[in-house]
């Protein structure tokens, strides 16, 4: 089971920051945001979601590092996305619809999330109808990043892919496995392994 860390009022301070420089905060509402998530330290390999779940807490990341993914009927792997620090993460379909999930979330590293249940969600809309707004950007945004790697995976190289991999998550490359980023970009480790030795002697 997931572990609940000592509250850090670094922690809340990293995610009230996150929001005010997307809107600002009143001192009641930063007060809300604070008694509306909850700290909770994963292990590495830890589940925050299974396949077949419900999910029903949306994840900012403290530190650490998540992977989203699924697993076909042929057992391979398809990771959807990683979450670092200052990133969140959530299958957001099964999360607003309370339906069971075809994802999985689980720690790369030990990580540290601030989460917010699906009905604290709610009534922090009612209570401060600001953040209705901040999370359908959250939304909004993730889709528009969701549909261009689609696209970019349809129609991109590789290396392309690997590129943008690397801009995307710069200081990812060397925390996490090759199998994961070989996942992530939809080839093979070996692939990848090329692909880099052909970056080094550029």
């Amino acid at each position: 089971m997931e572990k609940k860390p000592k509250i850090d009022q670094t922690s809340t301070t990293l995610l009230l920051e996150y929001f005010s420089k997307m809107m600002p905060l009143t001192d009641e509402e930063k007060e809300l945001v604070a008694s509306k998530f909850q700290p909770r330290l994963y292990r590495k390999r830890q589940f925050i979601l299974q396949e077949g779940d419900v999910c029903n807490v949306f994840n900012f990341v403290v530190s650490g590092c998540l992977r989203m993914y699924n697993i076909d009927e042929s057992g391979t792997t398809h990771i959807i996305q990683f979450a670092i620090e200052n990133w969140w993460i959530s299958d957001k379909g099964s999360f607003y619809s309370q339906k069971p999930s075809a994802l999985n979330i689980e720690a790369v590293e030990d990580t540290t999330v601030l989460q917010i249940k699906h009905d604290d969600l709610l009534d922090l809309y009612v209570k401060a109808p600001k953040f209705d707004r901040i999370f359908r950007v959250l939304v909004e945004n993730s889709l528009i990043k969701m549909q261009e790697r689609l696209l970019q995976n349809m129609g991109s190289d590789a290396r392309i892919r690997y590129e943008e991999f690397l801009k995307q998550y710069p200081t990812l490359a060397n925390r996490i496995p090759n199998t994961h980023i070989a996942s992530f970009l939809g080839i093979t480790p070996e692939f990848l392994s090329k692909i880099r030795n052909e970056r080094v002697s550029k």
